[in-house]
């Protein structure tokens, strides 16, 4: 076994009332208030809306210490949010109504919301982005190939956003319809090499769809800023628990790919429009219905996909040493549920989507 893969987690958080659980656009201040705290370093960033702030992890290649630096994250946020008189909620979209927050200062979060209107950047979707090391930018392009079909699967498992502004969407995941208003968004194309990646993103900057080559918002691409292959299909997840299982389960699918690339394997051969479908599938229904099995077109109950996705990368989380880890967290999903179900099983029991805030919040250190 080589050195284990680092991985590191990017977290974005919803800023609300704690007793309405409305947006509260004051990202601003929450950061001003952790700055004394953190030193030069800054642990809270901003996001393109002024309701959510976004955290960063450092890479890790334990996953104890990568759950150590989220929960110390998750506890600077919300100290920070405390001393200005709101609460962070770990949800991946606004669960009350709420007017379109504005746009954070800078000039590019203003023509961004310029460009692409209050519909979207005004309720801002609340993400998570996993980072895996990669030696270099042409080996990252190469592993997205790989990775492709396995997306999917992961999600499902962080669907996290059935309420959107007061309403039960009937999604589990409606960040990931929101956020496909993007003109470049889902799926990522198979490319050839880096060079052709780096040649259809400065054709797509060009043609003045997307503003720079940071808004190219594929599920796998490789970082702009870091030698990282940055998986970006997920919603923010409620706990720091489901955040680790999440990235144990991406460095062991990028190992995995990694191997296949040693092996000489071409990408898996999969439909792109099956791919949108079992992503279209996946934001639907979460883990409470059936997934798409891109490799036969049928569809199969969400759980066996996953055990799929498990069993075709057991060798690399045995290699991590992350097998009973992931083993036992998926447990725990499925002997209680998606979060996505969990939320509806609040409302199912009398409660409303401010109690789901609510309960969102509460899971924010766990």
């Amino acid at each position: 076994m080589g050195e284990l893969l680092t991985v590191g987690v990017e977290e974005e958080f919803l800023l609300a009332d704690p007793v309405s659980g409305v947006a509260m656009p004051v990202s601003e201040d929450v950061i001003a208030a952790d700055a004394p705290a953190a030193g030069p370093v800054g642990r809270l960033k901003p996001e393109t809306s002024l309701a959510v702030i976004e955290t960063a992890s450092e890479p890790h290649r334990e996953l104890s210490r990568l759950a150590d630096d989220l929960r110390s994250l998750r506890s600077a946020a919300a100290t920070a949010a405390e001393a200005v008189g709101c609460a962070v909620l770990p949800c991946a979209t606004e669960p009350l109504p709420a007017p379109p927050s504005p746009p954070t200062g800078g000039e590019r979060y203003r023509r961004i919301y310029e460009k692409y209107g209050a519909r979207i950047f005004g309720h801002m979707t609340c993400g998570m982005h996993i980072h895996i090391g990669m030696p270099d930018r042409e080996r990252a392009v190469a592993v997205s190939n790989h990775l492709r079909p396995w997306l999917p699967a992961l999600q499902a498992l962080a669907a996290n956003s059935p309420y959107a502004l007061g309403e039960d969407t009937g999604w589990a995941s409606f960040r990931s319809v929101w956020w496909g208003y993007m003109p470049v968004a889902g799926p990522a194309p198979v490319f050839a090499s880096a060079a052709a990646y780096d040649a259809l993103l400065d054709q797509l900057v060009a043609s003045g769809v997307i503003l720079d080559r940071k808004m190219a918002y594929w599920f796998a691409r490789p970082s702009e800023f870091v030698p990282t292959i940055e998986v970006r299909v997920t919603d923010v997840c409620p706990t720091a628990d489901t955040a680790v299982l999440l990235a144990a389960l991406t460095r062991a699918l990028v190992a995995t790919c990694q191997e296949e690339l040693d092996t000489g394997a071409p990408p898996p051969a999969v439909s792109g429009q099956l791919l949108a479908a079992a992503h279209w599938q996946a934001a639907r229904y979460g883990m409470e219905g059936d997934a798409v099995d891109v490799f036969t077109g049928h569809p199969v109950p969400a759980w066996s996909w996953v055990e799929k996705l498990v069993k075709h990368i057991t060798p690399a989380l045995s290699d991590a040493g992350d097998l009973a880890y992931v083993t036992g967290g998926l447990a725990e999903l499925r002997a209680h549920g998606s979060w996505a179900a969990r939320q509806r099983g609040i409302v199912s029991a009398g409660g409303g989507p401010a109690d789901v805030a609510a309960y969102l919040a509460s899971l924010l250190l766990k």
